[in-house]
């Protein structure tokens, strides 16, 4: 027992994910997801679901460790004695009181579990197949999501019993095989597997969203598809979804989103109103950096040019493409992964005092102050708080992240109301 507990005085979990272990965090690796979401819900009935796995991956490393046969009970100690520190140091920890519980599907970086867990909710489950994006939420929620939801392995360890069902899942062309436009003929398709989920656990509510196009999408089938599964074949009330910007949440960003929320059945809710905008003036200077930033976010010489010119070619064809350098006082574009994302939102910035470039660069760094925006001003324009972490992966899996996140506060804003039509407070 001496040697056990002096095993579990020189274990953390940030040794098993950190820097000692570099345990590499692929998709496939169920285990080490079992073992996070164990940490999260250990004193719930949802562990049970978890609590193989987790054991059996935490003995493994716990042998690995120190080279000897460590017992089931021993493992299980050791997660307790783990656990304090753990949580210490993610800065979004769990509720421990939850008001109620969600499940949050193509998480990515946790937009929708900030949302939620502010209103007091409590995540019980979280999947998310890119890599880099596990990084980013395993640093903020202490927590790895599973990988390919389309995987009946992934949605055996979805617990029973949680309240809302999150999900902002991929916009996907069906196959409109039935006159209706049904739940068979979504298959093959990932909103298939949340509709899939919806049926087995059926959660009080369900929260989705996507992008705007999803209403024109196939000339409208799509959607109409959608809507025909979710209240037709699963007996969900659905209001008609709505179109959300999140700049009338409070961010400085014109991102213009769908929402779709349904209530089950039986719960006799045949009401939903959408949240109005407020009524508050945002603008970029709100999230701009208060301090200069590095010289790498300036843009060279040269690449101004190639900009000018590719901007110059579209203006001339009557179209308006192009780069554009947003004010102080005005609204950023949507932030979106790829060149143009950032390109769109370029900002001037003339605090740089060191033109010395630190990249590899054609030409030299522009005096004109333009920049693009950093990975920070993009967190706070989809409305991330500041102690969120972000440089755990790149500038360039921070850009994709942030591109492909929903916006928190716009999400909160319907959260709040979905979460008044159900009596959660």
């Amino acid at each position: 027992m001496e040697n056990n507990l002096e095993l579990k005085e020189r274990i953390s979990i940030e040794e098993f994910f950190g820097k000692k272990f570099k345990i590499k965090l692929v998709e496939e690796d169920v285990e080490k997801a079992a073992f996070t979401h164990y940490l999260n819900v250990i004193d719930d009935p949802e562990a049970k679901v978890f609590e193989n796995s987790a054991i059996k991956f935490y003995k493994t490393l716990l042998e690995e460790k120190d080279s000897s046969e460590i017992t089931w009970n021993d493992a299980l100690e050791a997660i307790q004695y783990s656990l304090f520190e753990h949580k210490e140091k993610i800065p979004f920890p769990e509720n421990p009181n939850p008001k109620f519980k969600f499940i949050d599907l193509f998480a990515g970086i946790g937009g929708f579990r900030l949302a939620f867990q502010q209103l007091g909710g409590k995540c019980v489950f979280t999947s998310e197949w890119d890599e880099q994006a596990k990084k980013t939420y395993f640093a903020n929620f202490g927590e790895i999501p599973f990988g390919d939801i389309t995987k009946e392995e992934t949605k055996s360890f979805i617990p029973d019993g949680f309240d809302v069902l999150c999900a902002g899942f991929p916009c996907q062309a069906f196959s409109i095989a039935g006159r209706r436009g049904g739940f068979e003929d979504t298959r093959g398709t990932l909103f298939f597997d949340v509709a899939e989920i919806i049926r087995r656990k059926r959660p009080k509510a369900f929260f989705l969203e996507n992008v705007k196009g999803l209403v024109n999408h196939d000339g409208g089938r799509t959607l109409a598809t959608i809507l025909n599964v979710l209240r037709e074949d699963l007996g969900y009330f659905v209001p008609e979804p709505k179109i959300m910007n999140a700049k009338d949440f409070g961010v400085p960003q014109n991102r213009e989103r769908i929402f779709i929320v349904g209530f089950r059945g039986d719960l006799g809710i045949n009401a939903f109103e959408y949240p109005e905008p407020l009524e508050e003036v945002v603008a970029f200077e709100d999230v701009k950096e208060k301090k200069p930033v590095s010289v790498k976010y300036y843009l060279s010489t040269q690449y101004l040019k190639t900009l000018e010119e590719h901007k110059n070619r579209h203006l001339s064809k009557g179209n308006g493409f192009g780069y554009e350098v947003i004010r102080d006082d005005g609204i950023a574009n949507a932030v979106v992964c790829g060149g143009m994302g950032r390109e769109r939102n370029l900002v001037y910035d003339d605090r740089l005092e060191d033109f010395t470039p630190i990249t590899h660069i054609k030409g030299e760094v522009n005096r004109l102050g333009i920049r693009k925006m950093t990975p920070r001003e993009w967190a706070r324009l989809q409305g991330f708080p500041d102690n969120y972490i972000i440089d755990v992966v790149s500038d360039a899996s921070a850009y994709k992240q942030f591109g492909n996140s929903v916006a928190v506060p716009a999400i909160r804003a319907t959260a709040e109301q979905l979460l008044k039509v159900l009596g959660c407070f």
